[in-house]
């Protein structure tokens, strides 16, 4: 039976897509570990022999999906689009909650130990990199070719002076825009 680690990217900005991989490594690949604690180039390099390497699903909720339904319900959702993607398979997530999805084990920072897990980090955040960047130059004054859409103080700051823009997840209230009682 093949064995499938499964990360997102994207779970907790304020603005922007989530991701979800899933990856079944044919190959061992040299370099892999968490994506977060691995340079850009490097995740660009990784991310090409995982592809090359591998089979893989990604799965994706722009900002409006994740407003109509959740981010607990799209993880749910995307962990099953993998999983009838890539079929019969052991799956492992990273995390500690499977999100009602049964056939899935979880596993706390399993994107820093287990190869495969540390593969669909790398496939996650890199798509969603690529992706803010690309939606930089749509909406230049938020800078989210920088921060991908967390709440920095500079993206935090672009949202009071220019409002939310098309791709904000309006569902996520930030304190820091909250109008003070006193």
């Amino acid at each position: 039976m093949y064995f499938c680690g499964i990360d997102e990217a994207g779970r907790g900005p304020l603005a922007g897509p989530l991701y979800i991989a899933g990856v079944i490594l044919k190959a061992p690949i040299e370099g892999l570990g968490d994506s977060k604690k691995l340079s850009e180039k490097k995740r660009e390099t990784l991310f090409e022999a995982i592809c090359a390497s591998s089979t893989y699903h990604i799965a994706r909720f722009d900002a409006t999906r994740i407003d109509e339904l959740g981010i607990s319900a799209c993880l749910a959702q995307g962990l099953r689009e993998i999983m009838a993607a890539l079929g019969e398979a052991e799956y492992l997530y990273d995390g500690n909650s499977t999100f009602g999805v049964a056939g899935l084990r979880t596993m706390v920072k399993a994107d820093a130990a287990v190869p495969e897990v540390s593969a669909a980090s790398i496939l996650a955040k890199v798509s969603r990199d690529r992706e803010m960047v690309e939606l930089s130059s749509h909406y230049p004054e938020y800078g989210f070719e920088g921060h991908k859409g967390y709440g920095s103080a500079a993206h935090i700051e672009a949202i009071r002076q220019h409002g939310y823009c098309g791709i904000h997840r309006k569902s996520f209230k930030l304190k820091a825009l909250q109008p003070t009682l006193f």
